[in-house]
């Protein structure tokens, strides 16, 4: 498809043309972002039934190849960036999200285009990493599952170093929750951010253990829980997310299977076009060039060569 796509000459130079669709077909994006899933978790959890309404996505087709974009609010401000940096460039030129999000997963190689069109603060490199059925190790450890009842244990916890923590019953209720008791005292805790079992996906997050009680191998007994629980709700692939740097936690995690995969970045993220005029004007241009594609609603971004900084 790449190969047949038309150019257009701008001042010399060849200019190639994106071809930006807004995607609403479950069985289509499944199969778009299942190359490589543990990377697209969470935009794959996004097609579960109780979240596809929240989020958006939109895919790119051009020269370089495909790139997709999904901003999502069913779970707090999300932006996800996946695939070729051009054509993802081509898409947020034109559907840059909501004037504040949480970019949850962007590849290394995106950010010089991000950066263009965003002001990211808090950037984290990460590391992906999976497991499946057939490679998760089980590490046993006393452990229960938590609800909603036991936010105020959660909270506390959380917030044991001295930053505020606002998790709420209903979502932990929602969620996959386990954790480590001395007596009536939480003391380490593993949840889950993704709960997909009908994509066959799941992230696990929000891993943590008071500091009195860190080089006991409670990280591991309490994750180990959690995915356990997860793979056999029909979660195929549990994913989580991790900084490389972070030994004891990469080590942990190893000990039950998990195993590397993608480097991401995540960072917060703020437009720099604040009020979306540059955007509009781009979308419409868009509209124009694709008003008789097939299929309809198909906007055509024209990628300039030198785009303006900050454009």
């Amino acid at each position: 498809m790449t190969d047949t796509l038309e150019r257009q000459q701008l001042g010399g130079f060849t200019a190639p043309e994106y071809r930006v669709r807004a995607v609403h077909d479950h069985r289509e994006l499944e199969s778009v972002l299942s190359e490589d899933r543990p990377l697209a978790a969470y935009a794959l959890g996004h097609l579960e039934r109780d979240l596809f309404d929240s989020a958006n996505f939109y895919v790119a087709d051009g020269p370089a190849g495909r790139g997709v974009v999904m901003h999502a609010r069913g779970m707090g401000l999300a932006t996800i960036a996946l695939g070729e940096p051009e054509a993802v460039d081509a898409i947020l030129s034109i559907h840059p999200g909501p004037r504040r999000s949480y970019l949850s997963t962007a590849a290394p190689e995106q950010m010089p285009n991000l950066r263009r069109i965003y002001r990211l603060t808090d950037e984290l490199p990460m590391r992906r990493m999976s497991t499946t059925r057939q490679h998760f190790v089980p590490k046993s450890g006393e452990t229960r599952r938590l609800s909603g009842r036991d936010i105020g244990r959660l909270n506390n916890l959380y917030a044991s170093e001295g930053g505020p923590s606002f998790y709420r019953a209903h979502t932990i209720d929602r969620a996959v929750y386990f954790g480590v008791f001395d007596g009536p005292r939480l003391v380490a805790v593993a949840g889950s951010h993704i709960v997909a079992p009908n994509i066959g996906i799941a992230v696990v997050g929000n891993v943590f253990t008071d500091a009195a009680y860190r080089g006991c191998g409670l990280a591991t007994t309490s994750t180990s829980a959690v995915t356990e629980a997860l793979l056999a709700r029909g979660c195929a692939d549990t994913v989580l997310t991790v900084d490389p740097a972070n030994t004891p936690a990469v080590h942990a995690y190893r000990r039950l299977g998990y195993e590397f995969g993608s480097h991401v970045v995540e960072a917060r993220i703020r437009r720099k076009d604040w009020f979306g005029i540059g955007p509009s004007l781009r979308r419409r241009a868009a509209q124009r060039r694709g008003q008789f594609e097939d299929p309809p609603g198909t906007e055509i971004v024209t990628r300039s060569p030198q785009r303006e900084q900050g454009s």
